[in-house]
């Protein structure tokens, strides 16, 4: 039997790279799936909708502002409308503007927190509400490596990711007595379009700092959620899971 049958749900920011290879994990897995997305996405999102479908699951998507509390509330309430429950959390969403710290205008320090962090904030203090009520659930913050380590030309972004590790320590304390888990994947140079479109001095760089000596997939990514939002790791929570080949050993 496939791990998540029966299972709803959730990925924040899913309609491409990472969270896009999430949600067919998570479908292919045997769990319903909503694909949420922001404007300007909707074709990408009913793309890994239609993916989802032509291979046998379930999947809808959810247009939503994750930095937007009236947005999230009303997301929360169609994913369990349509689907009834909700059962796991991804908060994948996420964006950056990068610069040098004394550059860095107030907007690119704000959009990134509000999206990055916030978003999260809310997305799961909406969740939780249904889990705990169900006394189950998984919620799985999508961090990084930098949120580990720190990155020059990212502190917006770093500090962010670096609030999701501690917000998840703190929301696994709180929820455990409800059999609610929260954990963080934190990944690190990962091949998507937007890592692609760097400079080749920047990824033999990059490159250069990772043990196993090459760039993780998607797949690497959503493997590892797969198995949180499983019953595999139902003694596992309040923990942050570095896949990133050696980039960091904290």
């Amino acid at each position: 039997m496939a791990r998540l049958t029966d299972k709803v749900a959730l990925v924040t920011g899913s309609s491409q790279g990472i969270g896009a290879e999430i949600a067919r994990r998570l479908a292919a897995e045997g769990a319903a799936v909503a694909v949420n997305y922001i404007a300007g996405s909707e074709a990408a999102a009913c793309d890994v909708v239609a993916c989802i479908q032509a291979a046998g699951g379930t999947a809808d998507a959810f247009k939503a502002d994750v930095g937007d509390p009236e947005s999230v509330a009303a997301l929360v309430d169609a994913v369990a409308e349509r689907f009834g429950r909700l059962d796991v959390l991804v908060n994948n969403a996420g964006i950056t503007r990068d610069g040098l710290l004394v550059r860095m205008s107030d907007e690119d320090w704000g959009d990134v927190i509000r999206t990055n962090l916030t978003g999260a904030f809310l997305m799961t203090r909406a969740a939780a509400k249904l889990m705990m009520k169900a006394r189950s659930g998984s919620i799985i913050n999508i961090s990084s490596v930098v949120g580990i380590a720190g990155n020059a030309g990212q502190v917006n972004y770093a500090s962010a990711k670096a609030g999701l590790i501690g917000m998840t320590k703190s929301v696994a304390r709180e929820l455990a007595s409800r059999n609610v888990r929260v954990n963080a994947v934190a990944p690190g140079f990962i091949e998507t379009d937007m890592t692609a479109a760097l400079p080749a001095a920047t990824r033999e760089a990059a490159l250069g700092s990772i043990a196993m000596k090459r760039m993780g997939t998607p797949a690497d990514i959503a493997a590892v959620v797969v198995f949180l939002a499983s019953d595999e790791a139902a003694y596992i929570t309040g923990q942050t899971l570095a896949v990133d080949g050696g980039m960091t050993f904290a």
